[in-house]
């Protein structure tokens, strides 16, 4: 076990990826060899091969692979169209890429606070907030929980604003029998080696049913092109490799028991919690489907918790210290402290337990003993 300075060993890990490392090494050295040796690395076969599948699994017409999560929400605001100084809604409590992506592509984000019972996208101040100035939305599936798409889409059909999906943690998550990535005109992906569905480095993808943006953003990921040498469009560098496409080809099909396991755990973590009355959970629609990417609860005193916690040799995460709207990055917008005082809440009490697939219901045994502990001396 790892050793960390002031703390216990490492019993429990906030991510386990050993297990996945143990069961596709082999197959991944040997199709890793042939790649090398037939010379083929960008955007080859693998890559359309991945694309195929991950748009059978999520029941679109069109993934398109690029370089990370980050680029795949760049591109499809580019490929809609988003002008210099358009202004998207972004939830505050996201990670800041979501944001970033707007900026790259030349638009101003326009933060809104999340729900409270959820985290996500709070969609009455959604709806208090767009004006004929909007150009679109960004739904976060906050988590690995879907946001209500619904919702966003018929207040932006009043506006005439697109939707876009931000499924970076959502790899599989469903509203009803519909799985995320379908659910708008687009979504973006990312399969950074901590998400559900984790690359050897980076990796995203961008998915719809529009086959003139899918060619849009097919031809921004590769300089603009519509064949070698043509660019008709100013683009960028955003292909997928084929050492990555390798392996999360591998994976994708093993993605819907992990994701079962998740849940599995999530139901233990809930069932053991649930009478602890300064431990809340982030509930979600009964008409969703969850594949809990990360575990969040509030706590009071979340700082001390972490400590104990550490110190008994678990892992936990902070997702997010700071709200986006509070960035350094984005002061030039003039938010202040107390202007989206939901998601400044959350990001003082939230705090994520370990959570992966594989994880023994003794380890959650473990956990939540020594979480109850903390908090217990906390309050």
């Amino acid at each position: 076990m790892a050793e960390r300075e002031g703390s216990a060993p490492v019993k429990v890990p906030f991510y386990d990826l050993d297990h996945q490392t143990e069961q596709f090494e082999e197959d991944v050295l040997r199709t890793w060899r042939t790649i090398f040796r037939n010379g083929e690395f960008v955007g080859g076969s693998r890559v359309e091969a991945f694309e195929a599948g991950f748009a059978a699994a999520h029941k679109v017409q069109h993934a398109i692979g690029v370089s990370n999560g980050t680029v795949a929400l760049e591109l499809t605001m580019r490929g809609l169209g988003l002008e210099p100084g358009g202004k998207v809604i972004v939830p505050a409590n996201s990670f800041i890429a979501t944001a970033e992506a707007v900026s790259n592509a030349g638009g101003i984000p326009v933060f809104v606070d999340c729900d409270e019972v959820s985290g996500g996208i709070d969609v009455d101040h959604v709806e208090r907030t767009i004006s004929e100035g909007i150009t679109g939305i960004i739904g976060v599936h906050l988590y690995g929980t879907p946001c209500d798409m619904g919702a966003l889409n018929e207040i932006a059909g009043r506006y005439g604003a697109w939707v876009v999906e931000d499924a970076a943690q959502a790899v599989l998550a469903a509203v009803g029998d519909s799985p995320v990535g379908g659910l708008s005109r687009a979504a973006g992906f990312s399969f950074y080696p901590g998400k559900n569905l984790g690359a050897p480095g980076e990796g995203g993808a961008i998915t719809t049913n529009d086959s003139d943006l899918a060619d849009k953003v097919r031809m921004l990921r590769d300089h603009g092109q519509s064949k070698k040498y043509q660019s008709l469009l100013i683009g960028t560098n955003a292909r997928m490799m084929e050492l990555v496409a390798s392996v999360l080809d591998m994976k994708l099909p093993y993605v819907a028991q992990w994701s079962e396991q998740r849940r599995q755990v999530a139901d233990w973590y809930r069932h053991r919690l649930e009478m602890s009355p300064d431990i809340r959970f982030l509930d979600q629609p009964e008409s969703v489907t969850s594949v809990f990417h990360l575990f969040p609860i509030l706590i009071p005193d979340r700082h001390r918790v972490q400590r104990a916690l550490r110190e008994s040799g678990i892992a936990t995460g902070i997702h997010y210290p700071v709200p986006i709207h509070l960035q350094p990055a984005y002061s030039f917008l003039g938010y202040s402290p107390g202007s989206l005082p939901v998601a400044e809440l959350m990001a003082s009490r939230l705090l994520s337990l370990p959570m992966f697939p594989g994880m023994a219901e003794s380890t959650v045994d473990y956990v939540v003993e020594e979480l109850n502990s903390a908090v217990g001396s906390a309050v």
